[in-house]
Formats: C-alpha cells, structure tokens, sequence
C-alpha cells in the first residue's frame, strides 16, 4: 500500500493586516491579524522627506500629503497618529513573533529600509514590483531574503529570481501552476501567492504545495484549511 506524503501548509500571510475589518497598514490592523493566527505579516513602506520608513500603500496620504514630500509629523497632522506607522512601530509590535514582509513600494527605498531593519531580530523579508530596486539590495548584500513580486506570466521564474538575486517568487494567485511550485523549489526558493480570497483557490493552492498565502482574512484561511488562531 503506498504511503500518503504529507504537503506542508502554507504560510498564513496577513496582507496588510486584515482591511477587511480594520484599517490597512495600521496597528489594529496588523495586531488584529496576530490575534487570528497569522504567520507573517505584508506590509507597504515608502520614506518621508525626514528619512522614516512608514507604513502606507500609496504615495500619497487621503488628505493629500505627498510622502516624499513631507517630514512624519506633517503626515500625522490630519490624522490619528496610528494611522500611518512607523515600521520601527510594526518591528516593535511584531517583535519576531512572525515572519515580516516588507513590500518596497516607493522609490529608492532599499537602503532607508535595510538601516531601518538592522538590529531587527525577528525573521524578515523584502519585496517589490520593482525587480532593479530589488537587485540594488541584493547587491547592498542585504541579509533579509528577497522577493520578486508580479502579475504578469513570467516564462522562467527561476532565471528571474537568479538575475535580480531574489529566492521568493510572489505571483498573482491565477498565475500559479505546479510547475512554477516545482521550478522555485528545486531553486530553493519560496512561492508565495497573493491575494488569496477565495477558500477553494486557498485549497487549491495548498495542494500544489506552495509556501505562502497572502490573504485578505487570515481567520478564512483557517476556515478553509482547517486550524485555529
């Protein structure tokens, strides 16, 4: 009788806290998806004209702020100061409870993001849509892994990660197929699908093996692969 060989589950990764029921990269957002059980945490960053690292998606604030073009205390004026964190806030809120995935989103923001993390001694990883942003880490010599974000179909992932120096391979959830899995594997590297919505995909995903989902609502993932916070 042959044996069943058991397939790890995915990592239960938090995208952006759970927006769904707190604010995106905030605080309660992120400590809400701690408390339901996720094991990483995906977040934003871009840096201020000042120099600190903080936690937003997009390049500029609801009520107009550019970043880049404004010191943190002009970015809180107008809001709560929660609201837009510090990812020297997130580091001490996570405190290496979980793994930490930092989205590079503005430009030029490696090095601001890298000094911000030394010291950091809770498992980390960077990542981008901006592959050269990502080989400029990689040639820093960054100690945290890197990761190549896309949402188009990528012929050889493996050569892609091996060109910018990256070992985390993050396609859109459609993307993903057995023979990507199989490909960043036999690399060494790790598939990580984002945005993961829907519990049969979840399933779907799990059984081909890959080592990451990157949700909306952790709580749906332990609904639709079984678990607890």
């Amino acid at each position: 009788m042959s044996r069943m060989i058991a397939i790890p589950r995915p990592m239960k990764i938090a995208h952006r806290g759970i927006p769904q029921r707190e604010r995106e990269n905030t605080l309660a957002s992120f400590a809400l998806a701690l408390a339901e059980g996720a094991e990483g945490i995906e977040l934003d960053v871009h840096v201020t004209k000042d120099g600190e690292v903080v936690v937003h998606h997009d390049p500029a604030t609801a009520d107009g702020h550019v970043i880049t073009q404004s010191n943190l205390a002009e970015l809180r004026e107008d809001a709560s100061p929660r609201n837009i964190p510090t990812l020297g806030e997130v580091l001490s809120l996570v405190a290496g409870s979980v793994e930490l995935f930092v989205e590079l989103k503005g430009n030029r923001t490696e090095k601001a993001t890298m000094d911000s993390l030394a010291g950091y001694g809770g498992p980390a990883a960077l990542h981008s849509f901006d592959h050269a942003m990502i080989g400029r880490a990689a040639s820093m010599k960054c100690p945290w892994r890197l990761g190549l974000l896309t949402e188009e179909v990528v012929e050889d992932p493996v050569e892609l990660l091996r060109t910018y120096g990256a070992s985390d391979f993050w396609p859109q959830e459609a993307l993903v197929s057995a023979a990507i899995v199989h490909a960043v594997h036999g690399f060494g590297g790790r598939v990580i699908a984002w945005t993961v919505n829907a519990p049969q995909r979840m399933q779907q995903l799990s059984a081909l093996g890959v080592d990451g989902l990157c949700t909306d609502d952790v709580s749906a993932v332990n609904a639709a692969l079984g678990g607890s916070p």
